[in-house]
């Protein structure tokens, strides 16, 4: 199979069931940060490879299920709105992550004030992650009616909460240091 096909040349993209649409169309935008999101992810993850700690296959497995659950709902904000969807997120893909959010919150030191994304570079990586996802969550709002799905919306509004506390939590097992925001510029 041939990566390249051509069809694109001229600016438009095909959506899932085959129809053309502009490069710019919102639908791609949204469901192309979703992707910009899964590859911040995939770059913490190969950040944590030489890493070890006790729990560290905890986190790569809720990251690695994140990354498919992203895959899924890109698919799904790639299908017209006037078709069926292969595959729907649901309402418990919401609340695998706030379980997981509240389990590794716990292990945190309470925040006192803001913090700058820094520490590990996986931990960094993952704050760019949650940066991309809140851009999925606007430009996903953007889609309007086109949105048949709003539980999308709430998954990627709670993926931003999750990757902060990832981000956290890897700096918390790894050592990271979390700069606060200093006020006195």
């Amino acid at each position: 199979m041939r990566i390249y096909t051509r069809s694109g040349d001229k600016g438009e993209t095909s959506l899932i069931y085959g129809t053309r649409v502009p490069k710019n169309d919102v639908r791609v935008e949204a469901y192309g940060t979703c992707d910009e999101t899964n590859s911040m992810v995939g770059l913490a993850l190969s950040q944590l490879t030489n890493e070890t700690w006790e729990g560290k296959q905890e986190v790569i497995d809720a990251l690695h299920r994140v990354q498919t659950i992203l895959f899924h709902v890109g698919a799904e904000l790639a299908t017209p709105s006037d078709k069926e969807v292969m595959w729907k997120l649901k309402q418990e893909h919401i609340d695998q992550l706030e379980t997981t959010i509240d389990r590794w919150d716990q292990d945190l030191e309470e925040l006192k004030n803001f913090i700058l994304p820094s520490g590990h570079p996986a931990a960094a990586s993952l704050h760019v992650a949650r940066t991309i996802a809140r851009r999925a969550e606007r430009v996903t709002i953007s889609m309007g009616e086109d949105l048949t799905n709003p539980l999308v919306q709430s998954y990627l509004n709670r993926l931003s909460d999750f990757l902060f506390v990832a981000a956290r939590y890897v700096n918390h097992h790894l050592g990271g240091e979390e700069l606060p925001l200093h006020t006195d510029i």
